[in-house]
């Protein structure tokens, strides 16, 4: 008998409970069912993706919206970072993925496979959503500063094929750079919370990146007040002037930002260092807008007599940001590590995701209405005149990745 073809998990129906968001299956099993499953994904056809945002660099809600309901009690939680650190695996485990209780089943999310890898390519364009049983709306984003992303939008001339600025030709490194702002923007918009991750201890392009968005982000609303600002805006006034009465509205709206840190060697682990990165973040964030927010840390327990690697600030004021830092995982992941294993602290981080309060939209929207605002977002980020300045400053000053 023949065996059927693989299925990729795109949402999960359920009924909405009061619970709270709790923990369901467990994450991931060795690397070669990831790089099966990853192979038996290549193979399936296009259809499958739910992609948000097209190579044209344009919002589509059509796919997506089905899978959504009128249902205000929701949870949004982005995710960003570089090529091959993980965010695709996090975001599976934070969905509830059990392979062992989904024979047959793809991930939602695409793993990168040790081909993927070997060709520089990557897994996740645009914009990938997906929603569980709980009520959890996970994005997934194409790699920041990733070159596999800037080889597929570069011409020969050495022009951008994606149009990131309304109206700019920009060269295509410039515009890979803003790629990258943009999404950061765009998630710090519509999100509850954004996963920050970064490989080892040592890289802090992100942490870079989102001063960067706290810097250009101010005056974009949430997906649940867009649409009454823009009611109050003429049929006549041009959408340029629409974007600039919003941005000069003072909404301010801010998700809260989880910062990880995965790949971590077990060496690195050990409670000095925990210690000096609580410090460095700490530092790093202090005038920026994702501590204002924020009124409580993460607590945790631990009882097991193991090392708490959960980063909190022992300083009520300013509030420290969420830190996690994420061991390497071996091969079988069975070696006896010397704080907390791979496996436990995914779980734990899926836990202490979704305990967070993060910052509530100004209105109640349902699900619907917030995909169908925040692709009037997308638009807002792409008009936005602070963006726009932004961009002409590094083109002129030539501060850009090259």
């Amino acid at each position: 008998m023949a065996s059927s073809a693989p299925k990729i998990l795109l949402a999960k129906p359920g009924l909405v409970t009061s619970a709270k968001f709790g923990r369901g299956g467990g994450g991931g099993g060795g690397a070669g069912e990831d790089d099966a499953a990853a192979s038996l994904r290549s193979r399936l056809p296009p259809n499958g993706s739910l992609n948000l945002l097209s190579d044209s660099w344009e919002f589509h809600t059509d796919r997506f919206l089905s899978f959504l309901t009128d249902n205000t009690e929701f949870m949004v939680v982005g995710v960003i970072g570089t090529t091959g650190v993980g965010k695709s695996t996090i975001l599976n485990e934070i969905y509830g993925f059990d392979p062992s209780s989904n024979v047959g089943m793809l991930p939602p999310f695409a793993i990168q496979s040790e081909e993927t890898r070997a060709m520089a390519k990557h897994c996740t364009i645009g914009i990938e959503p997906r929603v569980s049983t709980e009520r959890i709306i996970l994005l997934d984003t194409q790699p920041v500063f990733s070159p596999s992303v800037l080889a597929e939008m570069i011409r020969p001339d050495g022009s951008s094929t994606v149009s990131v600025i309304s109206g700019e030709s920009l060269s295509a490194e410039l515009a890979h750079e803003l790629t990258s702002i943009q999404l950061g923007v765009l998630l710090a918009s519509i999100c509850h919370v954004i996963l920050v991750v970064s490989e080892g201890v040592h890289d802090a392009s992100m942490w870079r990146l989102m001063l960067t968005v706290d810097l250009l982000k101010h005056g974009i609303p949430d997906p649940s007040s867009v649409s009454f600002k823009h009611s109050q805006s003429s049929n006549s006034t041009t959408e340029k002037e629409k974007v600039e009465k919003i941005t000069e509205s003072g909404l301010d709206y801010m998700a809260t930002p989880v910062f990880v840190h995965s790949k971590i060697c077990d060496q690195e682990l050990c409670p000095a260092n925990c210690e000096q990165m609580k410090k460095a973040v700490a530092q790093y964030f202090r005038s920026s807008s994702f501590l204002k927010a924020q009124n409580k840390i993460i607590s945790t327990e631990n009882n097991t007599g193991t090392t708490n690697l959960y980063i909190q600030s022992d300083e009520p004021e300013p509030a420290s940001p969420k830190l996690f830092l994420l061991p390497s995982k071996g091969k079988d992941d069975v070696l006896r590590p010397q704080y907390e294993s791979y496996t436990l602290m995914l779980s734990r981080l899926r836990d202490q995701v979704l305990s967070m309060d993060g910052p509530s939209f100004s209105r109640t929207v349902s699900e619907r209405d917030w995909l169908k605002n925040s692709a009037k977002i997308w638009d807002i980020v792409k008009n936005s005149p602070i963006i726009a300045d932004y961009c002409k400053t590094l083109r002129s000053s030539g501060l850009f990745r090259r």
